[in-house]
């Protein structure tokens, strides 16, 4: 069955967000040794090239994602609402690890909370597969 006009916007527009804010860190991880291999400071030259596009990829999935719980039909399990509750924890570690990352000054520092935001962004990813059923 093929979805109405509004949702299929919906959706498309969420997974336009994740696509950019999962993929481009996923990139973004593989690229940092080869532009560190050119000039060591590459990567951050990059990582801020890329916020450009992040940070609203990731208010795109905040709002498309308020808007898909606004559109969830009344009467869902509890284990689904549960999933849900899960997913949005797991969005805004994605959310403050980035930022984290974004502001941290040791290495240490930036491989965890850069392993972080991008673990989490998969895992809200997959949660909401999961969700999608």
């Amino acid at each position: 069955m093929l979805a109405s006009a509004i949702d299929s916007i919906r959706l498309f527009l969420h997974i336009i967000g994740a696509t950019i804010w999962v993929g481009g860190q996923l990139t973004l991880a593989a690229l940092v040794p080869v532009l560190r291999a050119f000039d060591p400071s590459l990567p951050k030259k990059a990582a801020i090239a890329f916020n450009k596009v992040a940070w609203p990829a990731y208010g795109l999935l905040i709002l498309t994602g308020i808007w898909n719980v606004a559109a969830t039909p009344a009467g869902t399990s509890s284990n689904y609402n549960a999933v849900l509750g899960i997913k949005m924890a797991v969005v805004a570690l994605s959310g403050v690890a980035a930022y984290l990352h974004s502001k941290a000054k040791s290495t240490p520092a930036l491989a965890i909370w850069g392993a972080l935001s991008g673990l989490s962004a998969l895992g809200a990813t997959y949660l909401g597969a999961l969700l999608a059923g």
